[in-house]
Protein backbone atom coordinates (compact mmCIF):
# COMPACT_ATOMS: atom_id res chain seq x y z
CA UNK A 1 0.00 0.00 0.00
CA UNK A 2 1.31 3.24 -1.41
CA UNK A 3 1.23 5.94 1.42
CA UNK A 4 0.93 9.78 0.09
CA UNK A 5 3.36 12.23 2.22
CA UNK A 6 2.95 15.82 2.25
CA UNK A 7 3.72 19.66 2.95
CA UNK A 8 2.11 22.40 2.21
CA UNK A 9 2.92 25.69 2.78
CA UNK A 10 1.51 28.98 2.11
CA UNK A 11 3.15 32.38 0.39
CA UNK A 12 1.83 34.81 2.89
CA UNK A 13 3.58 37.95 3.75
CA UNK A 14 6.82 36.98 5.50
CA UNK A 15 7.18 33.83 3.76
CA UNK A 16 9.93 33.05 0.81
CA UNK A 17 8.27 34.45 -2.27
CA UNK A 18 7.94 32.60 -5.51
CA UNK A 19 11.06 33.71 -7.14
CA UNK A 20 12.81 33.24 -3.91
CA UNK A 21 11.69 29.15 -3.84
CA UNK A 22 12.68 28.65 -7.00
CA UNK A 23 16.10 29.91 -6.75
CA UNK A 24 16.89 28.04 -3.80
CA UNK A 25 14.91 24.96 -5.47
CA UNK A 26 17.30 25.33 -8.49
CA UNK A 27 20.73 25.93 -6.08
CA UNK A 28 19.88 22.26 -4.52
CA UNK A 29 19.30 20.33 -7.91
CA UNK A 30 15.85 20.30 -8.45
CA UNK A 31 14.62 20.30 -12.21
CA UNK A 32 11.93 22.38 -13.22
CA UNK A 33 8.87 20.58 -15.44
CA UNK A 34 6.21 22.26 -17.91
CA UNK A 35 3.92 24.52 -15.57
CA UNK A 36 0.43 23.10 -15.96
CA UNK A 37 -3.43 23.57 -15.26
CA UNK A 38 -5.37 21.45 -13.28
CA UNK A 39 -9.06 21.65 -12.49
CA UNK A 40 -9.51 19.31 -9.39
CA UNK A 41 -13.79 18.25 -9.26
CA UNK A 42 -14.61 16.98 -5.75
CA UNK A 43 -17.64 15.04 -4.77
CA UNK A 44 -19.67 14.49 -1.64
CA UNK A 45 -20.69 10.93 -0.90
CA UNK A 46 -24.34 10.23 -0.69
CA UNK A 47 -24.14 8.86 2.73
CA UNK A 48 -20.70 9.73 3.87
CA UNK A 49 -19.60 13.19 5.33
CA UNK A 50 -15.99 13.24 3.96
CA UNK A 51 -15.43 16.59 5.80
CA UNK A 52 -15.97 14.35 8.91
CA UNK A 53 -14.11 11.02 7.79
CA UNK A 54 -11.34 13.09 6.11
CA UNK A 55 -11.49 11.81 2.74
CA UNK A 56 -12.00 12.97 -0.80
CA UNK A 57 -13.01 11.64 -4.41
CA UNK A 58 -11.86 13.64 -7.37
CA UNK A 59 -11.82 13.86 -10.53
CA UNK A 60 -8.34 15.54 -12.21
CA UNK A 61 -8.24 17.46 -15.34
CA UNK A 62 -4.54 17.79 -16.14
CA UNK A 63 -3.84 19.29 -19.39
CA UNK A 64 -3.69 16.57 -21.75
CA UNK A 65 -4.68 13.74 -18.56
CA UNK A 66 -7.45 13.14 -16.67
CA UNK A 67 -7.40 11.14 -13.35
CA UNK A 68 -9.73 9.82 -10.46
CA UNK A 69 -8.32 9.94 -7.36
CA UNK A 70 -9.83 8.61 -3.62
CA UNK A 71 -8.02 10.64 -0.79
CA UNK A 72 -8.45 8.05 2.55
CA UNK A 73 -8.14 9.56 6.21
CA UNK A 74 -4.99 11.30 7.14
CA UNK A 75 -2.89 9.29 9.54
CA UNK A 76 0.26 11.48 10.95
CA UNK A 77 -0.39 14.68 13.36
CA UNK A 78 2.10 16.80 10.98
CA UNK A 79 2.24 16.07 7.60
CA UNK A 80 -0.94 15.14 5.29
CA UNK A 81 -0.52 11.50 5.09
CA UNK A 82 -2.67 9.51 4.00
CA UNK A 83 -3.37 6.43 1.65
CA UNK A 84 -4.12 7.65 -2.04
CA UNK A 85 -5.61 5.36 -4.98
CA UNK A 86 -5.29 6.91 -8.58
CA UNK A 87 -6.15 5.60 -12.11
CA UNK A 88 -6.15 7.28 -15.37
CA UNK A 89 -10.02 7.63 -16.84
CA UNK A 90 -10.20 8.84 -20.20
CA UNK A 91 -13.27 11.39 -19.78
CA UNK A 92 -14.12 13.69 -16.94
CA UNK A 93 -17.54 13.99 -18.11
CA UNK A 94 -18.30 10.06 -18.29
CA UNK A 95 -16.97 9.88 -15.01
CA UNK A 96 -18.81 12.75 -13.44
CA UNK A 97 -22.04 11.62 -14.90
CA UNK A 98 -20.96 7.78 -13.52
CA UNK A 99 -20.39 9.24 -9.95
CA UNK A 100 -23.51 11.51 -10.14
CA UNK A 101 -25.42 8.50 -11.38
CA UNK A 102 -24.46 6.64 -7.84
CA UNK A 103 -25.67 9.20 -5.92
CA UNK A 104 -22.41 11.29 -5.48
CA UNK A 105 -22.57 15.36 -5.67
CA UNK A 106 -20.01 17.77 -7.36
CA UNK A 107 -18.78 20.05 -4.06
CA UNK A 108 -16.65 22.63 -6.13
CA UNK A 109 -13.75 22.72 -8.37
CA UNK A 110 -10.45 23.76 -7.30
CA UNK A 111 -8.32 25.53 -10.51
CA UNK A 112 -4.98 26.28 -9.88
CA UNK A 113 -2.08 26.93 -11.94
CA UNK A 114 1.23 24.50 -11.08
CA UNK A 115 4.57 24.82 -11.59
CA UNK A 116 6.54 20.97 -10.51
CA UNK A 117 10.02 20.40 -9.79
CA UNK A 118 12.26 17.01 -9.82
CA UNK A 119 14.03 16.50 -6.72
CA UNK A 120 15.95 13.71 -5.04
CA UNK A 121 16.65 14.90 -1.80
CA UNK A 122 18.64 12.72 0.71
CA UNK A 123 18.10 9.55 -1.60
CA UNK A 124 14.58 10.27 -1.64
CA UNK A 125 12.62 11.92 -4.92
CA UNK A 126 10.41 14.14 -4.02
CA UNK A 127 7.71 16.59 -6.29
CA UNK A 128 7.72 20.00 -5.35
CA UNK A 129 5.35 22.07 -6.70
CA UNK A 130 4.28 25.64 -6.99
CA UNK A 131 0.80 26.32 -6.99
CA UNK A 132 -1.11 29.18 -7.58
CA UNK A 133 -4.20 28.51 -6.56
CA UNK A 134 -7.40 30.98 -8.21
CA UNK A 135 -9.19 32.43 -4.78
CA UNK A 136 -6.33 31.96 -2.82
CA UNK A 137 -2.76 32.44 -3.60
CA UNK A 138 0.90 30.71 -3.75
CA UNK A 139 1.70 27.59 -1.75
CA UNK A 140 4.31 25.30 -1.83
CA UNK A 141 3.92 21.66 -1.46
CA UNK A 142 6.41 18.85 -1.31
CA UNK A 143 5.20 15.30 -1.58
CA UNK A 144 6.76 11.93 -1.72
CA UNK A 145 5.33 8.25 -1.72
CA UNK A 146 6.38 5.47 1.34
CA UNK A 147 5.43 2.84 2.35
CA UNK A 148 3.39 2.63 5.67
CA UNK A 149 6.32 1.41 8.14
CA UNK A 150 8.68 4.25 6.47
CA UNK A 151 6.10 7.53 6.25
CA UNK A 152 7.29 9.23 9.62
CA UNK A 153 11.20 9.13 8.36
CA UNK A 154 9.71 10.84 4.97
CA UNK A 155 7.66 13.28 6.57
CA UNK A 156 11.11 14.05 8.31
CA UNK A 157 12.81 14.34 5.18
CA UNK A 158 10.39 16.22 3.85
CA UNK A 159 10.54 18.69 7.24
CA UNK A 160 14.74 18.99 6.37
CA UNK A 161 14.00 20.33 2.36
CA UNK A 162 10.77 22.61 4.28
CA UNK A 163 13.45 23.92 6.52
CA UNK A 164 16.07 24.41 3.56
CA UNK A 165 13.90 26.11 1.60
CA UNK A 166 12.77 28.75 4.27
CA UNK A 167 9.65 27.40 4.66
CA UNK A 168 7.62 27.27 7.59
CA UNK A 169 3.99 27.01 9.28
CA UNK A 170 2.47 24.29 7.04
CA UNK A 171 -1.10 23.59 6.34
CA UNK A 172 -2.93 20.94 6.60
CA UNK A 173 -6.08 21.91 5.04
CA UNK A 174 -6.71 20.69 1.91
CA UNK A 175 -7.22 23.45 -0.91
CA UNK A 176 -11.03 22.64 -1.10
CA UNK A 177 -11.53 23.34 2.65
CA UNK A 178 -9.20 26.21 2.90
CA UNK A 179 -11.59 27.73 -0.64
CA UNK A 180 -15.09 26.31 1.12
CA UNK A 181 -13.92 28.12 4.64
CA UNK A 182 -13.21 31.43 3.24
CA UNK A 183 -16.87 31.33 1.07
CA UNK A 184 -18.13 30.74 4.65
CA UNK A 185 -16.24 33.56 6.33
CA UNK A 186 -16.89 36.22 3.25
CA UNK A 187 -21.11 35.23 4.00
Amino acid sequence: MAIEVELKFPLLPGAPTVEQVTDRLQTIGARPMPSRHQNDHYYAHPDRDFARTDEALRIREDEDRVQLTYKGPLIDEVAKTRHELETGIDSAEIAAEILESLGFHPVRVVAKQRKPFELSWQGISVEVVIDQVEGLGNFVELETISDPDSHQAARDHLLALANKLGLEQSERRSYLCLLLNAEIEST
